[in-house]
């Protein structure tokens, strides 16, 4: 009797305990999967404002960007107020100011005051570029050619004779270039120029034009290789804004990616990824011999020597020809006025003696004045951007050759007593040896 009442007595426990245990666990359940939800619930909210407020900051900074660094708009009013006005002229001011032919497409500045636009001028394409005023907040370096305001076209001023105005610009030149020999036939193809409407004068407003044209290292250098291939034609120009043509394939090498992406890609990668958007072998060996050609269409050229101070791929395009041409002259600078500002420079150490990316001379520590003579030629720069360029893809009967020939020509030094001689002929084998391994393909 006493055993049965136990044994009633623990199931009873059991089912008592039973009741008020599968309670609980049901209770506790939904606390779980509540407090499971509620912390994804705020990870996903977390993530998403994340999300829009990088998104909202990248748009907020391209957008400022391209406020700053494109403001085309403003060109062409200040350059079309003085056409209307009689200040100046030139052979793309009807189009660009009455006609509206002459249109500013995409924008491809890189600096404020110096603006660019792809566009169109009737049935051509071309490249407009023009100068603004200089945002006080932007570090633009050293320049030889400062602008630290807006062109006033003021000079020549009124009531200067053609007689006047010649030597003016005689006068010019001759401290850009140098007192050359044949600075008289320089003078001629700049008149020509400033003569827009081919009537055999030169007006007030021309006159302008031309001056404020004459200040830019790039005119000038289009002006002294107009008769070359290696720069694009001038096509016309409404005071200091001029349309060049353009290039159909830039830069020289390599491919365009957004910022975002360029910061997740390893140097090594970005290289490879360079070298598969480049033409075939014997097409970039065209493309060098043109480069080549260019350093000694500058060096000891005609009108005097330029220095090329900036030797980056995104200076230079090509054809689809494979002709190379420079779309960035602003760094190629006439050595004479190269050289009478670096001597006016003062300097503690070698690096305070830079010009542009890639015109060093050195520290006189004695003056702390910078000497004139750069250290390394313009063959030197050029051969050490077109080294990986050039030796990818390379035969491989002339590979070590190359290879040989581009490490004495980047060994060049501008200070050397023999420096012409070995400019010289290193520049001969490069060219004959690339020549000789395709002259007789269809690519030459």
């Amino acid at each position: 009797m006493a055993r049965n009442t136990l044994a009633c007595a623990v199931k009873c426990g059991v089912s008592i305990m039973a009741r008020g245990l599968i309670p609980w666990i049901w209770l506790k359940r939904p606390v779980y999967i509540q407090a499971r939800f509620s912390y994804l619930h705020m990870k996903f909210l977390f993530f998403s404002w994340l999300a829009v407020f990088v998104g909202s900051w990248v748009v907020y900074v391209e957008y400022s960007s391209y406020t700053e660094l494109c403001r085309g708009h403003e060109c062409k009013n200040t350059i079309c107020d003085k056409f209307q006005k009689g200040v100046i002229d030139g052979s793309a001011c009807n189009s660009l100011c009455e006609k509206d032919t002459l249109y500013l497409g995409k924008c491809l500045s890189a600096k404020p005051s110096n603006q660019v636009y792809s566009g169109s001028w009737g049935d051509m394409e071309g490249i407009i570029k023009c100068q603004m005023k200089e945002d006080p907040h932007y570090d633009l370096g050293f320049e030889l050619e400062p602008r630290k305001e807006s062109a006033s076209f003021s000079r020549p001023t009124k009531g200067t004779s053609m007689q006047k105005f010649k030597e003016m610009v005689f006068n010019h030149l001759k401290a850009k270039v140098g007192d050359q020999a044949n600075l008289a036939d320089l003078l001629t193809l700049v008149l020509g120029v400033a003569d827009s409407n081919k009537d055999g004068e030169i007006s007030l407003s021309e006159a302008h034009s031309a001056w404020a044209l004459l200040q830019l290292n790039e005119f000038l250098l289009s002006v002294v290789l107009q008769e070359r291939e290696h720069t694009p034609r001038l096509l016309g120009f409404c005071g200091d804004l001029y349309v060049m043509e353009k290039v159909p394939y830039v830069p020289l090498y390599g491919v365009s990616l957004p910022w975002m992406v360029e910061l997740w890609i390893p140097a090594s990668l970005r290289r490879s990824i360079d070298q598969w958007a480049t033409p075939s072998w014997p097409r970039k060996a065209k493309i060098a011999i043109g480069l080549f050609e260019l350093v000694e269409d500058v060096f000891h050229g005609t009108f005097g020597s330029f220095l090329m101070c900036d030797v980056s791929a995104a200076g230079f395009g090509y054809t689809e020809r494979h002709d190379i041409k420079v779309v960035d002259a602003r760094q190629i600078v006439p050595e004479v006025g190269f050289q009478e500002v670096m001597r006016e420079r003062r300097c503690e150490e070698d690096t305070d003696c830079l010009y542009g990316r890639d015109c060093f001379t050195s520290c006189d520590l004695t003056k702390h004045r910078c000497t004139t003579e750069v250290t390394q030629p313009n063959l030197a720069k050029v051969c050490s951007t077109l080294k990986d360029y050039i030796l990818y893809g390379a035969p491989s009967d002339i590979k070590d050759e190359l290879d040989k020939q581009l490490y004495a020509c980047i060994a060049l030094k501008g200070a050397s007593e023999q420096m012409e001689m070995e400019h010289s002929l290193i520049l001969n084998n490069l060219k004959t040896l690339l020549w000789k391994k395709i002259s007789h393909t269809k690519d030459s």
